[in-house]
């Protein structure tokens, strides 16, 4: 029988999986719970945390597994992790996606950064992490993300059974999608093969043992500003759609546009850019002038409705909306 590499003070190896919507991950939490408890034979749990139900916004995935013993009375998310996966790497800009971890914890983060790159933008100190490009290979094999981060997880936590996972992946999916079988299992394979990990000891002197929970708010009556003003209105001018954008993003092409619009009345955030110039009568005219990225989730609806070449779906590089956008003017004034 399967034996637990480790357990915290409740007899718990617990498992919690950053993501956003649309990425599986509340499906793969269940499917890897369910491979644990029918395949190695252990008590588990999985339930998901998110907000508004749509694309884009952030998900937690909960995983405890437990001895056939002991029982699981604790349905509180996982604040202290042995394993953490991450599904969209730009989650880190807004959430402490590795907090509560062990000095042992194992990271997957699913990037093409190097686990030396990762280690500086997550803030870690030490711990081991894992770097699976689980949106290219999902690309390639026509599949989904969470197949192949699934075929990472199962490589990093070897008390499982991979081949039970296999089995779970085939029973899920034969019915309703048959088509979709083979695929989703060369996806989970080449997640088990090609996830690379690198181990970083933790400095002289640094310990992670404790954790300490964030119970009061961040701004309270005692360090809230002066009159109450509030620095970081809920409004759309501020808000960054970036971490929404699940690998794929519009790129945009002027020479191949004819400024019909059509772009602009099927994109679902308002992110063209716009500008009235003379055309060549000397007549006032808006001519497009750009994507602004940041309100830009990669739907991919501008692509479709593009009656020319103007727009296409490019995969998404680090730097490139950076490097690229066009800000709205009111964004101008904002950060002005």
């Amino acid at each position: 029988m399967a034996r637990l590499p480790k357990q915290n003070e409740l007899g718990f190896f617990e498992i919690r999986l950053e993501s956003i919507g649309g990425l599986g991950a509340n499906l793969a939490g269940k499917m890897l719970a369910e491979a644990g408890v029918v395949g190695a034979g252990f008590n588990g749990v999985s339930f998901s945390s998110y907000g508004s139900e749509k694309k884009g916004s952030p998900v937690k995935a909960h995983i405890r597994f437990c001895d056939i013993n002991t029982n699981i009375r604790d349905t509180t998310p996982v604040e202290r992790p042995h394993v953490v996966g991450i599904f969209h790497e730009a989650l880190s800009k807004t959430i402490n996606v590795v907090s509560g971890i062990y000095e042992d914890s194992l990271v997957l983060v699913n990037s093409t950064k190097s686990p030396e790159e990762l280690k500086d933008k997550l803030k870690m100190t030490g711990g081991t992490i894992a770097v699976i490009d689980a949106i290219g290979i999902s690309l390639e094999e026509e599949n989904r993300v969470n197949m192949a981060m699934l075929g990472a997880l199962f490589r990093l936590c070897d008390f499982l059974d991979p081949q039970t996972m296999k089995d779970v992946i085939r029973k899920s999916l034969e019915k309703k999608y048959p088509q979709a079988v083979d695929p989703a299992l060369r996806t989970f394979e080449r997640g088990y093969q090609e996830v690379k990990f690198q181990t970083f000891a933790l400095p002289e002197g640094v310990s992670l043992k404790e954790f300490k929970r964030l119970d009061a708010p961040t701004l309270g009556y005692d360090t809230q500003p002066m009159g109450g003003t509030i620095t970081n209105p809920g409004n759309s001018i501020l808000k960054d759609l970036s971490i929404s954008r699940a690998g794929m993003m519009p790129h945009f092409h002027e020479d191949s546009c004819i400024h019909c619009a059509n772009c602009d009345n099927v994109c679902p955030d308002f992110c063209f850019v716009w500008d009235e110039q003379p055309d060549k009568r000397g007549k006032p005219q808006m001519f497009l002038q750009g994507i602004d990225y940041q309100y830009c989730k990669g739907c991919l609806k501008c692509v479709v409705a593009c009656p020319t070449d103007a727009l296409s779906s490019e995969r998404e590089t680090d730097g490139y909306h950076e490097e690229h956008r066009t800000p709205h003017r009111f964004n101008l004034a904002v950060n002005s």
